[in-house]
């Protein structure tokens, strides 16, 4: 059997040099793909309540939830504000 061997430092240093605060970003990716997979996921969590699958429709509706969540942030604003007692 061989041992695995560790990486040198300088790997780490090399790639850690790769993401600094001044290097350029991609521009964040618009909201038509965030309501895409919203109405995806909201579709699918639908699908799975129908059956019966509460645990599985749950986990889509956290998923979709997600992504209106992102959709909300990129508008800044352009969604009206959650009515009383609905969670944001």
């Amino acid at each position: 059997m061989s041992a695995r061997q560790p990486r040198p430092a300088a790997s780490f240093a090399a790639r850690s040099k790769r993401w600094t605060s001044g290097a350029a970003r991609p521009e964040p990716k618009n909201s038509q793909n965030a309501q895409g997979n919203y109405e995806r996921y909201l579709a699918l969590a639908r699908a799975e309540a129908q059956i019966g699958n509460t645990v599985g429709a749950e986990n889509y509706y956290q998923y979709a939830e997600h992504y209106f969540r992102s959709m909300r942030s990129d508008s800044e604003g352009a969604y009206p504000p959650a009515p009383p007692g609905e969670p944001e």
